[in-house]
């Protein structure tokens, strides 16, 4: 595995220089335009690509997956459709990652298996993406970068710029392009007093807002609610107190990637003379990675294996793990369900889900707390206490940034359509013209020249369904036959046909599954048989032998006949064999 730092061709530290004005830096020809294409990331929360294209350089900004909504039954993953990427494999000079979280870097994988060109990203992120390459067997190029660094990738210049979010080392880039400055914030919010204490750049912001920008692409989460965004160290002054008062053993559930969340645990834990131990694939992989680069600290007496958690008493035990959005297999929805392999929760256990529900996760995590509640577990959310804070700007904040910038075109990216419209609000409320304001869906193009922006010609773009090992091999279809399986069920018409005279030698014989309990049903199935048999015989006097033709004769007539006495539409498979 490559983990490097860039050499001096691809790396200047910035220096203090004269100011610049934009309009030098504008191309006047109209032939060459700056082209900006989301992939993923619009009218949507997850799966998070942004292209930026000139002329024959191509350089993408993240990486992300989404987890699937719950009609994409079965599906695991889903990921940015790249069909445009690898009809231009050759002009890609790289990925640029703005933060480890999965919806800007778990396409990684997916991605490169099929297009191998160098990631760019901060220690903590490429330390997440050296994990999830060695899962997946890959060994890309990974070269380390620091805020203020400048990479440069065919004509474009990348500076990351330090800002706060859920995860230590997150940054924005400002990209210098031969039409003007780009600033994408990436996932951020404004924190003046972070756990790390790095706090956002706004110094830099503020900086390149004077040098003059042409686009800024921001963060659109949090832009509905009002105010500011809590600060991270508020969430460790609530964990400190609970602490103090609990006696039970303390179960917390939280983001693996959220390093900060976890640390503010550590501490908590420690004050109060707690052991501490990790639950969860991606928590016990998330905080090896973070306490080898140094991005998690404790005491190594503290760090205990799960499996022993029985040699310590209740009062001296937190459980760090996965499953706050109650997420079926995750460690806690099996501590719930009992079939956690070395933990089961018991009366008067503390367990505390830190984060808030990501839309569309609210039932499941509901029915997590219902769950623990059942088992005799007091539960702790965020509506009962501060144990979350946001990682995403809120407007006040989003009102700072843009009022710092002063882009002379804006495009709202990271949501969902009322978040992309309300950003735009919020925008030509500051006094920006509403024709310079762009929503774009994926796959739309936007291009900017010497002077003037517009929207193009889009490109190809959509969902890629991962389902086990299978990329893209799940359709639209195959859902559709998913669905309708899951709501009406299955009827197996099994049928032996001579193969000399055509008449029905055995059967039919009716298979239910997931429609009606045979055992239960006798008399509906037995009429069902019997419409078969009739419509079998009819085909035969009508001399039908063509097999398309009787199965789909046979499934009209069942179909017709279900619907009328029980109001379903099982999917119905005639099964034919020819004896």
């Amino acid at each position: 595995m490559t983990n490097q730092k860039p050499n001096n061709n691809f790396k200047k530290k910035r220096t203090n220089k004269p100011k610049e004005n934009l309009e030098e830096n504008l191309v006047t020809s109209l032939d060459s335009s700056l082209k900006i294409i989301p992939l993923g990331g619009m009218e949507e929360i997850g799966k998070n690509m942004t292209v930026f294209q000139y002329e024959d350089d191509i350089v993408i900004l993240d990486c992300g997956m989404a987890f699937p909504e719950d009609e994409l039954l079965g599906i695991d993953v889903v990921i940015p459709d790249i069909t445009y990427l690898k009809r231009n494999v050759a002009k890609i000079r790289g990925i640029v990652l703005t933060h480890g979280h999965e919806d800007h870097i778990g396409s990684l994988p997916y991605f490169l298996k099929e297009i191998n060109v160098p990631v760019y990203g901060t220690r903590l992120t490429l330390g997440l993406v050296e994990n999830k390459m060695k899962e997946h067997r890959l060994n890309p190029k990974l070269i380390t970068i620091s805020p203020g660094d400048h990479i440069k990738l065919g004509v474009f210049d990348f500076e990351p710029i330090r800002v706060c979010h859920s995860i230590a080392d997150a940054v924005a880039y400002a990209i210098t392009t031969p039409v003007g400055k780009v600033i994408h914030t990436g996932d951020f919010k404004i924190d003046f007093t972070p756990i790390d204490g790095q706090t956002t750049d706004l110094h830099r912001f503020a900086e390149l807002g004077r040098e003059g920008v042409l686009a800024l692409l921001a963060d659109s989460t949090n832009v509905v609610r009002e105010g500011y965004t809590m600060s991270e160290s508020t969430v460790g002054d609530t964990f400190e107190q609970i602490f103090r008062h609990a006696e039970s053993r303390i179960i917390v559930a939280s983001f693996a990637s959220n390093i900060h969340r976890v640390q503010q645990i550590v501490n908590a834990a420690s004050m109060n003379n707690r052991k501490v131990a990790f639950s969860g694939r991606s928590m016990v992989n998330v905080s090896s990675v973070a306490m080898n680069l140094g991005y998690l600290k404790m005491d190594e007496d503290m760090l205990i294996d799960i499996k022993d958690i029985d040699r310590y008493p209740d009062n001296e035990l937190v459980v760090i793990t996965t499953g706050s959005q109650g997420e079926p297999m995750s460690a806690l929805a099996r501590m719930a369900n009992s079939e956690h392999r070395n933990m089961e929760i018991r009366k008067g256990d503390l367990v505390i889900l830190s984060s808030s529900a990501i839309p569309g996760n609210e039932k499941s995590v509901y029915r997590i707390i219902n769950q623990l509640t059942k088992k005799g577990a007091t539960m702790i959310y965020e509506s009962l206490a501060d144990v979350h804070v946001s990682g995403h700007a809120k407007a006040e904040e989003l009102k700072l940034i843009h009022s710092l910038v002063k882009p002379k075109y804006f495009m709202p990216v990271h949501g969902e359509s009322v978040h992309l419209e309300r950003h735009k609000e919020l925008a030509i409320d500051l006094g920006m013209n509403d024709k310079n304001v762009f929503i774009l869906a994926n796959g739309n193009v936007l291009e900017f020249d010497g002077t003037s922006a517009k929207l193009a010609k889009s490109v190809p773009s959509g969902r890629v369904f991962i389902d086990g090992l299978g990329v893209g091999d799940v359709g639209n279809i195959v859902l559709r036959d998913r669905k309708h399986l899951s709501e009406d069920g299955l009827i197996i018409i099994v049928v032996a046909i001579s193969s000399v005279t055509g008449e029905v030698i055995n059967g039919p014989d009716l298979i239910s599954r997931g429609f009606v309990y045979v055992r239960e049903s006798e008399a509906l199935m037995e009429s069902a048989r019997a419409v078969v048999e009739a419509e079998l015989k009819k085909c035969y006097e009508k001399n039908i032998k063509d097999w398309a033709s009787l199965k789909s004769s046979v499934r009209d007539a069942l179909s017709q006949y279900i619907y009328q006495n029980t109001k379903r539409s099982p999917m119905i498979l005639p099964v034919f064999m020819e004896v």
